[in-house]
């Protein structure tokens, strides 16, 4: 267990941290299931701007690399002109 105070502080806000990570992740995964899922072409069309920006958001924050969020942006935009 820590001794000190910051150290508890740091424990905490690394949990507060670590929580709001994973719900942007899970978040943003869902509605990237559900882009490529979608058949029709004028949808996925209006949704790709707003995954592409989650997507952005979670590289910004070190959430996953740089290289994946360009990879999963690149493959959505494939998927959506292959519609």
């Amino acid at each position: 267990m820590a001794n000190h105070k910051s150290a508890l502080k740091r424990i905490r806000s690394n949990e507060a941290k670590r929580l709001r990570n994973k719900y942007q992740h899970k978040t943003t995964r869902n509605a990237i299931k559900k882009l490529r899922d979608m058949e029709n072409k004028t949808d996925a069309e209006k949704l790709f701007p707003s995954v592409a920006s989650m997507i952005d958001k979670l590289a910004k924050k070190n959430i996953i690399h740089d290289n994946k969020a360009a990879n999963l942006k690149s493959g959505l935009a494939k998927h959506i002109a292959t519609l």
